[in-house]
């Protein structure tokens, strides 16, 4: 081997140990840092096969906020996340989840609503749908569906007082 190929495998080798390295220190960044888990999600069981809603809590292990960006899933090509306020619903482009907070979706509040089913679930099936995050990554949730009077509750009160 002559200087001039040796100095070109060794630059080479150099550069390729760099971006291996560089990349292996962004994934355990990524890996790092905790993904948004969610509790208690379910759907109520749809009248029609027009809408459904979807209710759940988005909780943010992270010390950075995020924003619920969009949801997925086969029963649907239309996923849209609704906004409430002053009792009015409207669709919007995402939903605020504080650092180290969580973003309750629930009814007469946020949610997430299904336009257009492809069928109708009844009570007990599984309703897959993936959540999409600005900084996370996406999490799988799988809704129970419900019947259609089911409201998740707070748990009682155990001392006999109303809270």
């Amino acid at each position: 081997m002559n200087t001039r190929t040796t100095r070109a495998l060794a630059a080479a080798l150099s550069l390729t140990a760099t971006l291996a390295i560089s990349g292996c220190s962004g994934s355990e960044d990524k890996a790092s840092k905790p993904a948004p888990t969610v509790s208690g999600a379910f759907m109520p069981q749809p009248v029609n096969d027009k809408m459904a809603g979807a209710f759940m809590v988005i909780k943010n292990g992270s010390k950075t906020a995020d924003k619920l960006t969009g949801v997925t899933s086969t029963l649907s090509d239309d996923l849209q996340i609704h906004e409430t306020k002053d009792q009015k619903m409207q669709q919007v482009q995402s939903l605020d989840l504080p650092a180290n907070g969580e973003l309750k979706l629930e009814r007469g509040g946020d949610h997430i609503m299904f336009m257009g089913l492809k069928s109708t679930p009844k009570v007990g099936d599984k309703v897959s749908i993936e959540l999409r995050f600005e900084k996370a990554d996406p999490v799988k949730v799988e809704l129970e569906v419900k019947e259609r009077t089911y409201t998740a509750q707070p748990p009682a009160s155990t001392d006999g007082n109303a809270h």
